[in-house]
């Protein structure tokens, strides 16, 4: 076995990590937590989480303790999510005072990071919290604020995702020697480079010739994901073959159909919907380009964007926006470009750079994506990055 074989024998660290999100619930973070603490610690590393449909399986072929719990809310109580912190709590006592775990990790601030506080002081272990952006800008009613600062600035560590999530957390009064920065990663063993999509490509009708934008992810309006459809026929009058597909569900699926059938060029645009794990490095792979110029809605924003990380590592390219905290998986003029994700001309200005066949641009921006997430972002890396900082708070 490799050293980057998540089956290898990992060490018998003694955390307890109290995370909602987990696998096998699909999203960026449950994957990021999955995959970094199942090569940190072994059966001493203890996982309070969702029982969700599929855990038996997961949960089978982990080496961590991993222990389901209902984790209701009921929409009559007020707060609804009482229950959640009652019962993390609960069991993170219980598990705490019959282990030996060393530290007590949260996945996210609210409720996870509240209440990991609560049982590190009860069990007199240090406390480290996630942060991931979003949830700081969008959970603005008072009360969440008030509690998420006391959870934060309480922690002994928190961990950014990146510098845009350390700049919403220092601005919160956490402490900077408090803050670290460690960037989710990748599994740079399924996204890699030289993989076949040409099946993929001939599925939806196109040409060796054709240009591939892809974009995936939650179908939301911050994604952008409209945008680049509507970027589509300017590129066309270029003088590119272009098609934009785009894999995801979410709540603007209607949206984007709509828009789709209202599109000058209809055939240019495939809504795959959701596709298996086996096919989306594929998926990858088919593409020329990765696409999400994402943009703030509301207090919505982009915390840090794991898809453009599996792009680069597939060897592609990737088109951001400028708002929240893009900027640190995609390094402008580097690894790709960022643009106004609210103008379309500009989407469309970026997307032909990145593609233009007279420049060898994108292919250098492509290469650069490439090298670099092999080299910071695959999940070794990241869990090595972790367990460096973890070892120095438990000293």
């Amino acid at each position: 076995m490799t050293a980057t074989d998540p089956s290898a024998k990992a060490p018998d660290a003694r955390y307890l990590v109290i995370t909602e999100l987990f696998q096998p619930t699909k999203g960026g973070t449950a994957v990021w937590f999955d995959e970094v603490y199942r090569r940190m610690g072994g059966a001493g590393t203890h996982i309070l989480t969702a029982d969700v449909e599929g855990a038996d399986e997961h949960d089978r072929s982990s080496p961590n303790t991993i222990h389901r719990l209902g984790l209701k809310r009921y929409e009559w109580m007020r707060p609804e999510s009482l229950p959640v912190y009652a019962e993390f709590f609960l069991k993170a006592v219980s598990v705490g005072l019959r282990n030996p775990v060393t530290q007590i990790h949260a996945g996210r601030v609210l409720p996870e990071g509240l209440v990991a506080v609560h049982a590190g002081r009860l069990l007199r272990v240090p406390v480290v919290i996630y942060a991931h952006g979003e949830e700081i800008t969008t959970w603005r009613h008072p009360r969440r604020v008030k509690a998420m600062t006391k959870a934060y600035t309480s922690a002994q560590l928190v961990i950014a995702n990146g510098e845009f999530t350390r700049n919403l957390l220092l601005d919160m009064g956490v402490a900077p020697d408090r803050v670290v920065i460690i960037n989710p990663g990748a599994d740079t063993l399924r996204f890699r480079p030289g993989l076949d999509g040409s099946a993929l490509r001939a599925s939806i009708g196109l040409q060796p010739s054709s240009r591939l934008v892809l974009s995936v992810g939650r179908l939301s309006r911050r994604k952008g994901f409209d945008h680049v459809m509507q970027a589509i026929p300017d590129l066309v009058r270029r003088g590119l073959d272009a098609h934009h597909a785009i894999i995801g569900k979410g709540e603007d699926q209607q949206y984007l159909e709509d828009m789709r059938a209202n599109s000058p060029m209809p055939e240019r645009i495939h809504l795959l919907g959701g596709v298996s794990a086996d096919d989306l490095p594929l998926w990858y792979a088919a593409s020329d380009l990765f696409a999400m110029p994402n943009r703030d809605v509301g207090n919505d924003t982009e915390g840090f964007g794991m898809v453009y990380i599996e792009a680069a590592a597939c060897g592609r390219a990737s088109l951001a926006g400028n708002a929240g905290g893009t900027g640190s998986a995609v390094l402008h003029g580097a690894t790709g470009l960022r643009c106004d994700g609210e103008s379309v001309a500009a989407i469309s200005e970026a997307l032909f750079a990145l593609l233009d066949p007279a420049s060898d641009f994108g292919a250098q921006c492509a290469a650069r994506a490439q090298e670099r997430a092999h080299r910071e972002f695959s999940w070794q890396a990241v869990m090595e990055k972790t367990r460096i900082v973890c070892d120095q708070l438990r000293r």
